[in-house]
């Protein structure tokens, strides 16, 4: 079979006798075998060039010693000097211990850099900014994950970059890890897996309740799962005008309410008892329950497909919005919510409709926080930049299937750069202030070079495209594993 190397209509590509569900496992199945084999061809997936012309044997003398002297005194004299005189102002640190990677639990330290790669390609070519992936041993000597550790490397590396990407740092050390390099660091430090896709699924959320024709304020919402993503989830939709007493969180020992004593003398767990305090005050207790009649169900729990069961969603009220986020399969296939009876699925993945994935967001916010040299990512950064997506795709339209723009729209990246930019200013944590526009037009023209630059050498043969015969090994492969 001939396949069409953009890898669009992917269910085109499996036997007709194959069931809604055979499909999907082979969707999966086939992504993680290309995955290997595309990895392996390429050596992973980013590498390092230049930035600035060779025009002769002098220039290394001015890129290099002794020219360069003056840029290590300048910066000397002024550490912010080194936002623009180096790359610093445009470099992001991807940095995760590996703790917590996608659905596969701890992988190791390097076992996460396949992700943190992602991260660091996804913000060159959706974004403009660059970004290096360091995956960290945070173990102490009794072998177990110090967030201290991880802490303390930040701390030291971040004079060399203009914000810090976390990424897959196991619960509770994340929220601990988060929150004092927030306060710590004079640059921004965002952990992704939480404020992104909080950020996103907010943006995702605003649209699907419009087109419900229901109020964030009124709608009962459930949160199956209380890891990093959900608690934040959670938080930003509160913050937002969310009601606490419509929503309940259900952790791996069932719903967060006042009476869980369990979180309360976890002091690690300080972001699950705020929700515990907040939240469920009737104290609902099995997710049942908590279902019935609900108008929102947010699932980043385990991965499915029978996570969510059936009649969990055939109880929510009428248009019930199911967000099922787990990697890589969702908490139930989005053809059996569907038939259910919900009206709007979101996933977390590109080949279903409504993927609602940090990709969306974090490009843009970061884009922004670096061009006007943020000094940290605040809620009301990641707020402000959820409903200027959310402003985007309503004003290029909205369907059912078709909640939130994606990443193949580049616009909203600028859009969203320049608008959280305006909230950095109006919050003080801001070192330059410029305009709307600005942020916008350099945004944009950055975006726009890099994804150019990938074309280039593609055409030029420096990035070769993938053989035939690799997509179709994958493909065969995955439809022979579901067969047996």
């Amino acid at each position: 079979m001939q396949i069409d190397p953009t890898l669009k209509n992917l269910d085109g590509l499996f036997p007709q006798d194959f069931s809604e569900d055979q499909k999907a496992q082979a969707k999966t199945l086939f992504l993680k075998n290309l995955s290997a084999q595309a990895h392996a061809f390429y050596g992973g997936k980013m590498q390092t060039v230049p930035k600035c012309g060779l025009y002769g044997l002098n220039w290394f003398n001015v890129w290099y010693t002794p020219g360069v002297s003056k840029i290590s005194t300048t910066i000397r004299d002024d550490n912010d000097a080194s936002f623009a005189l180096s790359n610093r102002g445009n470099t992001v640190a991807v940095v995760s211990d590996s703790t917590r990677v996608l659905g596969d639990g701890d992988c190791t330290p390097p076992g996460g850099l396949g992700v943190m790669e992602g991260k660091a390609m996804i913000m060159k070519y959706l974004g403009g900014v660059d970004a290096v992936a360091l995956c960290v041993d945070s173990k102490g000597p009794d072998g177990k994950n110090n967030p201290g550790k991880l802490i303390d490397f930040v701390k030291m590396v971040q004079h060399s970059f203009g914000a810090v990407n976390l990424e897959d740092i196991s619960q509770p050390n994340c929220f601990k890890v988060l929150d004092e390099l927030r306060e710590a660091c004079d640059i921004p430090v965002w952990h992704d897996d939480a404020q992104g896709t909080a950020c996103v699924t907010l943006a995702g959320l605003i649209n699907a309740l419009k087109l419900a024709g229901k109020k964030m304020s009124d709608a009962r919402i459930v949160l199956l799962g209380a890891g990093a993503s959900n608690t934040t989830i959670a938080r930003l939709i509160l913050a937002d005008g969310g009601d606490p007493a419509k929503m309940v969180v259900f952790d791996t020992k069932g719903s967060l309410h006042a009476g869980r004593e369990d979180i309360k003398n976890d002091t690690r767990n300080y972001r699950k008892w705020e929700l515990c305090e907040k939240t469920n005050p009737g104290r609902i207790a099995a997710m049942e329950d908590a279902m019935n009649g609900a108008d929102v169900l947010i699932a980043l729990s385990t991965p499915g497909p029978d996570t969510v069961k059936r009649e969990w969603v055939r109880s929510m009220a009428s248009k019930a919005i199911v967000f099922v986020c787990a990697n890589p399969v969702p908490e139930i296939w989005p053809y059996a919510a569907k038939e259910e009876g919900a009206y709007i699925v979101a996933t977390g993945r590109g080949d279903f409709p409504n993927q609602v994935n940090n990709s969306v967001c974090f490009p843009g916010i970061l884009k922004g926080a670096l061009l006007v040299r943020a000094r940290k990512i605040t809620d009301g950064m990641a707020i402000r930049c959820a409903h200027s997506i959310a402003e985007f795709s309503e004003k290029r339209g909205l369907s059912e299937d078709n909640i939130i723009a994606t990443m193949e729209e580049s616009e909203v990246f600028a859009q969203e750069a320049a608008d959280v930019a305006q909230q950095a200013i109006l919050e003080g944590v801001a070192r330059v202030v410029l305009s709307w526009e600005e942020v916008y037009t350099r945004a944009k023209a950055d975006i726009a070079a890099a994804r150019a630059l990938v074309e280039d050498m593609k055409k030029l043969g420096h990035i070769k495209e993938p053989p035939a015969e690799m997509l179709e090994a994958a493909l065969n492969e995955a439809i022979e594993s579901v067969r047996k």
